[in-house]
């Protein structure tokens, strides 16, 4: 695993901090992770953030610069479901911190769990992530058999 580098000192990362809609649909849209999230849908953005129970964000300044949120039991698994790092700051360790700082907000044995964008495929196992070969998804009730 390539070790974490230190946390970069003009970013300030916050546990928790709440953070609305429209910020969290500015940063999405500048990300590839946009593509697949309901930007032109703010109610469900809205619920995705009131019922994430774990969000690490990332600031410069006043400006949000990166999103880890996350479903958690807090025992057993952290669903990360967002991770998003705004491309002017990409490749300065600031997801890498998101992860890391999601990771020590849970017990040492609660896994952490995502489901990667196709851009990002080859940048988990890089940093630690084991692939997981079971993963499946249902999105449409009518598709269930």
């Amino acid at each position: 695993m390539t070790p974490t580098p230190p946390l970069d000192q003009s970013i300030v990362y916050k546990v928790n901090q709440l953070i609305t809609a429209d910020q969290f649909i500015e940063l999405l849209a500048k990300t590839t992770l946009g593509e697949r999230r309901p930007l032109n849908q703010p109610e469900t953005i809205v619920g995705m953030l009131e019922n994430s129970n774990l969000l690490i964000t990332a600031w410069q300044g006043k400006q949000l610069v990166g999103v880890a949120r996350s479903v958690t039991d807090f025992a057993f698994c952290c669903y990360l479901s967002d991770l998003a790092v705004d491309p002017h700051v990409q490749a300065t360790g600031i997801g890498k911190a998101l992860i890391r700082l999601t990771k020590e907000a849970v017990p040492d044995n609660c896994s952490l769990i995502l489901l990667s964008a196709p851009q990002a495929v080859n940048y988990y196992p890089k940093i630690g992530f084991t692939e997981h070969p079971s993963a499946w998804m249902l999105t449409n009730i009518e598709d269930l058999k």
